[in-house]
């Protein structure tokens, strides 16, 4: 298949509002594809692309568009694929030879998309979900056996090869593999216990730690930690993997939390918990606070996959092999009242909230279900920076006010939901700055604009409307809470769950 159509097939779904003809636009496309091209193309389409080493600097002064289509798919993937490859003394340069050579040969629409997967700003609205949805139709099988491959697979392009090439039978040879990571489980939000019962039916209820979400496997001796964007930290926690082995088993995937807690057993900071992680603000983990291992679920247990069961019987495996004090906290009330007791102590541990799981749940990674439903009492959202101000008095030489985005997974972009620059420390103000100047995408006089990539935290008093953003919506009196570099963009809030939150407040 030529480039072309790649680009042409992203432009008509970045026009289309419908995710019905979305999914179909992309579907159409996929079945035109040689079995050898579905790996790049969902890549390309689904703007995963992972980070190279090409900088908006190295996309100035490239040749002007061809006039006509040449390229294939597969002349893009392996050419990106050396640039990916190229290291060490003069890399740059090769770096920008090859891209000059891939650019000269593009039309002008394949270079516009060419810079956007490059940018990780490719605005069409071909989210995870939708391209899910687009295999499935294009392969005419459920959706929900595309879901559960991509969770056991951990990307997409493989499980759609297998999907387009073998059908349903293609995506039943995915599995669990012990050691392999397995995309996480996530949950929705709530207001109430009460009201998050009433969506989940029987359900326990779990304390929400503010810490780092992290996924253990052990087989045998070997024991890797993963990240909740499926990044092995193992040597980063030493004392994660050190509890692991000590447990009375062979083999055993864990799902849980890793947080830092002072002598009182109240949580440090979240940025503390996460300062033990490669995008942090410390290097060096022996200089570091330890970190304490919590674990609530359990997906696979000495040869027995766990993931298709209920959530009673994982948590019943769970209890079976992990010593109490490694546990996340967990009551199964019989009424209203004491869930809302449960939440009280939680809280009164300096915890987040709850975290409230149907019984009968199955492990869905990668949806925000209604099996499990998140309370917290104070009013957060995970935004997305999409620009950053220098600073004055103080804060000179430092990006300072963030532009706060939430996600649309219409478009596919971010609509900006206001500035700030509270709740930032110096070490913060340090970091972020190098941090979004290893972003930057342009630069308009004292604003960076930057790839949207980064996760920051948000508390803030209320959503209120504003004629001065696009969405209409401003936040009152936001400030950083945290920065959180184990959560993905895919993953932020979305303007949708914002707008609800106006709604809520009349």
């Amino acid at each position: 298949m030529l480039f072309d159509e790649i680009a042409r097939t992203s432009t008509d779904v970045s026009e289309t509002r419908a995710r019905s003809a979305k999914v179909e636009r992309l579907a159409v496309c996929l079945r035109e594809l040689r079995a050898d091209e579905v790996r790049a193309a969902v890549t390309f389409l689904s703007g995963g692309l992972p980070r190279i080493g090409v900088g908006w600097a190295s996309l100035r002064d490239l040749p002007e568009p061809a006039p006509r289509a040449s390229l294939e798919v597969l002349d893009v993937d392996a050419a990106l694929g050396r640039v990916a490859a190229s290291s060490g003394r003069g890399s740059q340069e090769a770096r920008r030879g090859e891209l000059g050579s891939v650019f000269a040969l593009a039309t002008e629409r394949e270079q516009t998309f060419l810079r956007g997967i490059l940018h990780g700003e490719l605005r069409q609205g071909a989210l995870e979900g939708i391209m899910v949805d687009a295999v499935a139709r294009a392969a005419e099988v459920p959706a929900v056996d595309v879901r559960r491959a991509l969770m056991l697979a951990g990307e997409l392009p493989p499980v759609a090869e297998a999907a387009l090439s073998g059908g349903k039978p293609g995506l039943a040879r995915f599995r669990l593999e012990v050691l392999r990571p397995v995309k996480p489980m996530l949950a929705q939000t709530a207001e109430t216990v009460t009201d998050a019962v009433g969506r989940t039916g029987s359900a326990a209820v779990e304390w929400k730690l503010d810490g780092a979400r992290i996924q253990v496997h052990r087989l045998g001796r070997e024991v890797r930690a993963f990240t909740r964007s499926l990044a092995d930290v193992t040597d980063r926690v030493p004392e994660v993997a050190a509890a692991a082995l000590a447990l009375p088993v062979d083999a055993v995937v864990l799902d849980g939390e890793v947080i830092a807690l002072r002598p009182d057993d109240r949580p440090h900071p979240f940025q503390v918990s996460m300062s033990r992680f490669g995008s942090s603000f410390d290097d060096r983990p022996s200089e570091s606070v330890a970190l304490s291992s919590f674990f609530f679920d359990c997906l696979h247990l000495d040869g027995d996959d766990l993931i298709d069961r209920p959530y009673r019987d994982r948590v019943g495996a769970l209890d079976s092999v992990v010593p109490t004090d490694m546990r996340v906290p967990r009551s199964e009330p019989s009424t209203p009242v004491e869930a809302e007791l449960f939440l009280e102590d939680a809280l009164a541990h300096g915890h987040e909230g709850v975290v409230v799981k149907g019984l009968d749940s199955r492990y869905e990674a990668g949806r925000r279900g209604a099996a499990w439903i998140k309370v917290k009492r104070a009013a957060t959202l995970d935004l997305v920076v999409l620009a950053a101000e220098w600073g004055h008095g103080r804060r000179q030489g430092k990006l300072s006010n963030l532009h706060l985005g939430a996600r649309d997974p219409e478009s596919g972009g971010f609509v900006m939901l206001g500035k700030t620059f509270k709740g930032l420390t110096d070490e913060i103000l340090a970091w972020q700055t190098d941090r979004l100047l290893g972003l930057a995408t342009t630069r308009e006089g004292h604003v960076v604009r930057v790839r949207p990539e980064l996760v920051v935290e948000i508390a803030f008093d209320g959503v209120q409307t504003s004629s001065r953003y696009p969405g209409g919506l401003a936040l009152r009196f936001a400030r950083v809470k945290g920065y959180r570099p184990d959560k993905p963009a895919s993953e932020a809030d979305t303007v949708d769950a914002v707008r609800a939150l106006r709604e809520r407040q009349g």
